[in-house]
């Protein structure tokens, strides 16, 4: 990873956090970008490396603010390896009782900010003929669930153009790897009104290994998707 330069959107996460030390500790150069720019500076001061760290607050909804994202990373850095993708909003209601803010809301954080970002790394990557995208999708991009509704629509989309963008970029070495992570503990739950033991969830440690991993596959390695859930809730 020490020549490897990553942008992590959502940076500031439970699994994001978590990664972004991962990652410091072994050397890469890290683009951190969350809407709480406090709370990336924050990140940023307890790592390592300073001046391998850019911090960049963006609001992934807003193209203008993705394309100022990627244009303030290779002013730095002069390239990006690999984008790693995230940031996520959530919403649980019964589908009759989701308002057109709510689905507003997954489409906007959860399929357009991840097809925005991905957009915008790919057109860069692809000058190079090298990079690596990885969208966190959670199981519910491959499962669906009673009570989300308006999640899983908006994370069978990142799915599905994650799968498109696969085939037309293959041929420009652009990798794409898709997480399908079972319920992790982090703060995406905290204000979820649903009856979850979150003891039994993942870690987030246990996700950002498998970023880590994916990130540092070999040249000729593609680890198209990784599942990984919690003993206690299987999808098969």
């Amino acid at each position: 990873m020490q020549d490897k330069v990553v942008v992590v959107v959502g940076a500031t996460g439970g699994i994001g956090s978590v990664l972004t030390r991962k990652l410091a500790s072994k050397g890469a150069s890290l683009v951190l970008a969350a809407r709480d720019s406090s709370a990336i500076t924050n990140l940023a001061t307890e790592l390592p490396v300073s001046d391998k760290i850019l911090t960049v607050p963006t609001d992934i909804t807003e193209r203008q603010q993705v394309d100022v994202l990627m244009e303030k990373a290779i002013a730095q850095f002069g390239q990006i390896d690999a984008l790693v993708n995230l940031a996520g909003a959530l919403v649980m209601k019964p589908y009759s009782n989701l308002e057109p803010a709510d689905l507003e809301a997954m489409l906007d954080v959860n399929l357009k900010g991840s097809f925005y970002t991905s957009q915008a790394a790919a057109e860069l990557m692809q000058e190079r003929k090298s990079g690596h995208i990885c969208n966190v999708v959670g199981i519910l991009g491959k499962h669906s669930m009673s009570m989300a509704a308006a999640y899983c629509a908006s994370k069978f989309g990142v799915v599905g153009f994650t799968k498109c963008m696969a085939e037309e970029l293959k041929r420009f070495g652009i990798k794409f790897t898709l997480f399908y992570f079972g319920g992790v503990n982090s703060p995406l739950w905290d204000n979820v009104q649903l009856k979850v033991d979150r003891k039994k969830m993942l870690s987030p440690e246990t996700a950002a290994d498998a970023i880590v991993y994916a990130l540092s596959a070999a040249p000729e390695a593609v680890p198209m998707e990784i599942n990984i859930q919690p003993e206690s809730h299987l999808f098969f």
